[in-house]
C-alpha cells in the first residue's frame, strides 16, 4: 500500500521534466497517473516507463492554451478513471527572457495563456469532480521569480505571482469543500527549461527532478491534511524533513 493508493492523479506538462519526475512518484506511491503535454512522442516514453515499472498511466496529447482540448483532457480523465483527486498544475513555458519594453505582446499573451490562463481552465474543470466527492489536492508549480521580480523574467514572472495569487484565493474558497490548494517553488533543477532561461549553467550542479519529488508527494497524500494556501519551497522544505 503506497502513500496514494485508489487515487487519481493529473498531471499538465507531465511528459518532460519536473511533470515526469512527479508523475513517476506518484505511480510509485500507488496512483492511477494521468499524464498530458503537447508531444505525443514524449508522453509514451513517459507512461512507458511509468508502466514498466509496475505503475498505472495514461496519457492524451492536449494543448491546454485552447478550452476546448482542457474541455476535452478532464472529459478522458472522467471516462477512463471517473474522478480526479489530486492535480498538479505543471505546464508552463518560460517566454522571451527580454526587457519589458522589448517583449512582444504576442509572446506576453502566449505565456500567460499557458501559464495561467490554461491552469484556471484545467482547475476550474476539475474542481467539478472533486467538489462534489469532497475532497482533492490541488498542486500549483510556482517559481522564485513569482516572489520576487528578477528583471528580464517578464511574463514568466507576472504569470508566477499569479499562480501564488490564485493559490491563496482560491485555497480559501475550497477549505469549506476539504480540497487543498498549495504551490511549490522547485527552486533551480535539471530540466531543459532551466537550460534555456541559464544557458551557462553546470546542469550538472543542480538537482535531478526527481530528487525534489517528495514534496509532492507529501501535498498529494493525507499527510498533508489541513495543509491549504501554502507556498512551499522544495528544497527547503527536503531539507526540514530529512
Amino acid at each position: 500500500m503506497g502513500k496514494l493508493t485508489d487515487k487519481v492523479a493529473l498531471v499538465t506538462g507531465g511528459s518532460r521534466g519536473i511533470g515526469r519526475a512527479i508523475a513517476l512518484a506518484y505511480a510509485r506511491e500507488g496512483a492511477r497517473v494521468f499524464v498530458s503535454a503537447r508531444r505525443e512522442a514524449d508522453l509514451e516514453q513517459a507512461v512507458g516507463e511509468i508502466r514498466a515499472a509496475g505503475g498505472e498511466a495514461s496519457w492524451i496529447a492536449a494543448d491546454i492554451s485552447k478550452t476546448r482540448e482542457v474541455k476535452r483532457l478532464l472529459r478522458e480523465v472522467r471516462c477512463l478513471y471517473g474522478t480526479v483527486h489530486i492535480l498538479v498544475n505543471n505546464a508552463s513555458i518560460l517566454g522571451p527572457r527580454e526587457t519589458i519594453i522589448r517583449y512582444p505582446l504576442s509572446d506576453w499573451e502566449r505565456v500567460m495563456r499557458v501559464n495561467l490562463t490554461a491552469m484556471f481552465g484545467v482547475t476550474k474543470e476539475a474542481l467539478r469532480m472533486m467538489i462534489p466527492q469532497k475532497e482533492g489536492s490541488i498542486i500549483n508549480l510556482s517559481s522564485g521569480v513569482g516572489r520576487v521580480g528578477k528583471a528580464r523574467w517578464g511574463a514568466y514572472a507576472v504569470s508566477k505571482f499569479g499562480v501564488e495569487g490564485f493559490t491563496q484565493l482560491l485555497a480559501k474558497e475550497m477549505k469549506e469543500h476539504n480540497i487543498r490548494v498549495n504551490a511549490v517553488n522547485p527552486g533551480g533543477t535539471r530540466t531543459d527549461m532551466r537550460a534555456e532561461a541559464y544557458p551557462q549553467e553546470d546542469p550538472l550542479t543542480l538537482p535531478a527532478p526527481d530528487e525534489i519529488t517528495k514534496v509532492f508527494v507529501y501535498l498529494a497524500s493525507p499527510e498533508s491534511e489541513g495543509v491549504t494556501g501554502k507556498s512551499f519551497d522544495a528544497r527547503d522544505w527536503l531539507k526540514k524533513s530529512n
